[in-house]
């Protein structure tokens, strides 16, 4: 098939009934669990995810997580709390912030932003963002915007120490949230879903032990626009499937472009399959509409993205193999 902008087009009914089928397999046969545990945060996702394990194993079998802290939007929960009333699945709300500030999350996030602004204090906001990738003149360089009580907005780059030190501090949230999911599955004897797509899952947009950690994983071989189609078929709120991908991570808004994959998920999605085709650069920027140098700068992301987060994907090492374990 010739590359063109509508090669990621599936077949909707098809692909729900594909993913259903192998979800009922995986739950009820290979992992022998009685249901799933599903953190949603009213991203299109985590919402397309529960929509199939509900088609898949009955809205009696699905246990829905809400976990805001204080950093979080709150359309985020009016989203979460819409989707589980059309689901009709069961669903609690657990607010992380007390864990967070009791472990030191937000106190730590504090320590590494005053390295760059002394003045930064828990009034203020903040958020990280790297410059699109079609700017020619890019610095690959991450850059912090802090907002003071006042409304003014400063923006500072990054030392790779002090990144290093607020994205550690900050991956406690998806920590504590993917703890609380397993609770609840030991709890019920349920299995966990992660909810990545394939533009997440391939680049490493994820934490370890965090948001990465799953049981079962039912659209991480989609791409981002896929899983758009599929919130559409699958009848979800259009509120849910309107909005651009957010982090909803840091106290200022922020999209997963600017924060990081520096180009729209739609001209990604594309550039991805082609890369992963050996799709010349040329007839890509033909299809797309962009120059052929910044696909290149494309493909050279890509690839860039999947050394420096490979070890994500990476289980614990072992000085030997332990024959008698099977893998599934």
């Amino acid at each position: 098939m010739a590359f063109s902008n509508n090669i990621l087009e599936i077949d909707t009914k098809q692909t729900i009934e594909k993913i259903t089928s192998s979800i009922r397999e995986q739950i009820l046969k290979v992992l022998k669990r009685r249901g799933v545990v599903i953190g949603i945060s009213g991203g299109v996702d985590s919402s397309v995810c529960a929509s199939l394990c509900t088609l898949a194993l009955g809205k009696e079998n699905i246990f829905a997580i809400q976990m805001p802290e204080r950093d979080s939007s709150p359309e985020s929960a009016s989203l979460a709390n819409l989707l589980a009333n059309q689901l009709g699945i069961k669903m609690v709300t657990e607010d992380i912030t007390p864990i967070l500030e009791s472990s030191g999350c937000y106190q730590r996030q504090i320590e590494a932003i005053q390295e760059l602004f002394p003045e930064y204090n828990s009034k203020w906001k903040c958020k990280i963002s790297i410059p699109s990738i079609l700017d020619g003149n890019r610095l690959n360089i991450f850059r912090l915007t802090v907002e003071s009580p006042d409304g003014q907005q400063t923006a500072k780059r990054m030392s790779p120490q002090t990144y290093l030190k607020l994205i550690a501090a900050t991956n406690w949230k998806q920590r504590t949230r993917k703890a609380i999911e397993y609770y609840y599955a030991d709890r019920l004897n349920y299995a966990v879903c992660g909810t990545p797509n394939r533009l997440e899952y391939d680049q490493g947009f994820f934490v370890k032990n965090g948001d990465g950690s799953a049981d079962f994983k039912p659209i991480a071989h989609l791409y981002k626009t896929q899983v758009y189609a599929l919130a559409k078929a699958l009848g979800l709120p259009e509120e849910i499937y309107s909005k651009p991908p957010t982090t909803d991570t840091y106290s200022l808004s922020q999209t997963q472009e600017e924060f990081f994959f520096s180009l729209s998920y739609d001209k990604l999605d594309l550039c991805l399959y082609a890369y992963n085709y050996n799709i010349p650069e040329n007839e890509v920027a033909m299809a797309i509409g962009l120059e052929e140098d910044q696909i290149e700068r494309v493909y050279k992301d890509i690839e860039s993205k999947r050394r420096a987060t490979r070890y994500l994907h990476t289980p614990p090492l072992l000085v030997e193999p332990i024959s008698e374990i099977i893998k599934i």
